[in-house]
């Protein structure tokens, strides 16, 4: 079995503390391996057990380029590197991780707690760098977020990219700042007390300048990914690829502190050995985090329902800390934009958001329309920081031909009812950079490819897949750079009379969210979501030791009264409406909102489109 250590990475170039340079490089089937440093300096490597190379590299020092030969005759960027800074083909730059660390004191944010604000860095801000980040850290405080959930930086091909075509997991995008930048960036975010959460890509690599087949068998034939060639974490050598992926999280968690890893598409990870790797490298952060006492964690992309995935590994699970829920998203979506083309086909119906308010899972195996099969399983005794959930966010956003955000679909009543059911759930709520004052501009694809006929295929797939939307325009040119410029944040609200309205909106959201008892600790069995009589409106009950809070929620175009027998002699107090003019609505705050009967039945009175948020102490 493969060594790793819990104190450094080991694969790759890598400095002792003494500033010593030592190279580790799995290649099982070269005959010679050398290290080519500037121009001439060579440096042969040793063959040891296992297919790894290695040797001490007298003199290198960081900033020097280098590359790896491999049987004289070709050479490659290291599979490790931490640095391109001339782009995905050409030589390597040393980094001294030592560099990099910093005397960090944060402990992180309870995952009960956590506020996350999912971004990505070359579109979030005019110069799209980790230090212009920095500067709007102030504003996320502000905002109540406290955490970040930076979309992949790993080193892509070209300046542009969502991140998910990266090709070198080790090193950080360069033109993002590169691995100074993000260390500089999770320092001053924790220092604002904002946990970083890093979407990183287990399951496939980018198309260009993926060289790892070149140094040995990291991915496999045996299973068919979106993507071609799934990543060998369970044929033949994959106990040093599963290594490679392990020591490139354990480094965001102990050299950046990093706090958690958003891993993309965990379903599509195909590991059928005896110990998945998913449980493997939950194992391993564990065990860092007893080292350091720290709270590493780990959040999944799933598409599978199967609750195997954040099962403790007691339950036979695989351990993660949580999981994106894109059924609560889906029911949402459906419901208030009335769209039922593609998986939003089995949604649409008040009752499945009812139900993903409840179980999360909307499927849980029941019959799926669309999928043509039962799915799902049950999430019974799963607690409530298992699941994020999102109105909004890259893919749902992003994966549509014009790029439409919510703030382009549903007026601004609506906007603001979608807003209170995703942060008056029993889950970690997840907003998408600029939903929180209606961003206007797209987020679309974009790459920035140098491979023109790669770039070519693209462009023809994306007519493809949206053959059937053709007389809603063509799909923008993904490598246009007017496309990823048209997809970056318009900061300049200041005079936009509404988007300052729903950016107060949020914050006092947020300000509920984060600060009222009855919301603490995500406790999904103090919690119940109950359709209205059989009418368009979704109450949700939170109880806690000194009362009960309620969300009303009025999914109808017209007003709805809702009776509160709950609430009989409870005096409840109006934390909250939507509809009120506070927020840029119609209803005066004048306007009584609530009546009691002779009997002492209460009743609430919704705005069309519109949120009630009440407490009343027992």
């Amino acid at each position: 079995m493969y060594s790793i250590s819990l104190d450094k990475r080991t694969i790759g170039l890598n400095f002792d503390p003494d500033g010593k340079a030592y190279m580790l490089l799995w290649a099982p089937h070269a005959r010679e391996v050398e290290i080519i440093v500037g121009e001439n300096r060579r440096y042969p490597l040793k063959k040891k057990e296992r297919g790894y190379w290695h040797a001490a590299l007298d003199g290198i020092k960081p900033g020097d380029l280098y590359s790896v030969l491999i049987n004289g005759k070709n050479s490659y960027p290291d599979p490790a590197s931490l640095m391109q800074t001339h782009g995905v083909h050409k030589a390597s730059r040393a980094v001294d991780l030592y560099d990099i660390r910093r005397d960090h004191q944060w402990k992180g944010v309870p995952p009960e707690k956590l506020i996350i604000y999912e971004l990505h860095v070359g579109t979030f801000t005019p110069s799209g760098t980790f230090d212009a980040i920095k500067r709007k850290l102030p504003y996320l405080k502000e905002l109540g977020i406290n955490a970040i959930e930076i979309m992949p930086v790993a080193q892509f091909s070209g300046k542009r990219n969502w991140g998910y075509d990266g090709v070198l997991p080790f090193a950080v995008q360069h033109s993002y700042g590169g691995a100074e930048g993000l260390a500089g960036l999770v320092e001053a975010c924790h220092n604002h007390e904002i946990a970083v959460i890093l979407d990183v890509v287990y399951n496939h690599l980018g198309p260009e300048g993926n060289y790892l087949e070149k140094f040995g068998p990291y991915f496999t034939g045996k299973y068919k990914t979106p993507w071609g060639k799934a990543i060998n974490f369970d044929d033949e050598y994959s106990d040093e690829v599963r290594r490679f992926f392990i020591e490139n999280a354990l480094m965001w968690f102990r050299d950046f502190n990093i706090d958690g890893l958003r891993l993309d598409a965990v379903h599509a990870i195909k590991d059928m050995g005896p110990k998945h790797f998913l449980r493997e490298l939950k194992e391993y952060t564990a065990l860092l985090n007893e080292q350091t006492g720290k709270n590493h964690f780990l959040i999944g992309e799933c598409d599978l329902n199967d609750v195997k995935y954040i099962n403790p590994h007691d339950q036979c699970g695989y351990g993660l800390d949580s999981q994106w829920c894109d059924e609560f998203h889906h029911a949402l979506h459906a419901l208030v934009t009335g769209e039922r083309k593609g998986y939003y086909a089995d949604f649409g119906d008040l009752n499945l958001l009812v139900k993903s308010f409840n179980q999360a899972y909307v499927f849980d195996g029941n019959y799926s329309a669309h999928r043509k099969k039962y799915f799902g399983t049950k999430t019974k005794g799963q607690p409530g920081h298992r699941f994020v959930v999102f109105s909004q966010n890259h893919d749902q956003v992003g994966n549509r031909m014009l790029g439409e955000r919510l703030s382009q679909l549903l007026d601004f009543e609506t906007l603001k009812l979608a807003a209170t059911a995703m942060f008056f759930s029993p889950f970690i709520p997840m907003l998408f950079m600029g939903e929180e004052y209606a961003e206007e501009n797209p987020f679309l694809y974009f790459i920035h490819h140098g491979d023109e006929n790669l770039v070519e295929m693209i462009r023809k797939g994306r007519k493809r897949e949206f053959r059937d939307f053709h007389k809603k325009g063509s799909p923008p040119d993904p490598q246009a750079e007017e496309t990823f410029t048209r997809s970056k944040l318009n900061w300049d609200f200041e005079n936009d009379s509404p988007k300052k309205s729903m950016l107060a909106f949020y914050k006092k959201l947020i300000e509920l969210r984060k600060n009222h008892p009855a919301m603490t600790g995500l406790k999904r069995e103090k919690f119940q979501a109950n359709r209205v009589d059989g009418r368009d409106g979704i109450n949700l009950l939170f109880r806690d030791e000194q009362g009960l809070l309620t969300a009303l929620l009025n999914f109808s175009e017209k007003p709805l009264e809702i009776s509160l027998p709950e609430f009989a002699g409870k005096n409840p107090e109006v934390l909250l409406n939507t509809a009120s003019v506070q927020w840029n609505g119609k209803v005066s705050d004048n306007q009584p909102l609530l009546k009691t009967l002779a009997n002492g039945e209460i009743k609430a009175e919704l705005a069309p489109r519109s949120a009630l948020i009440l407490y009343g102490k027992s």
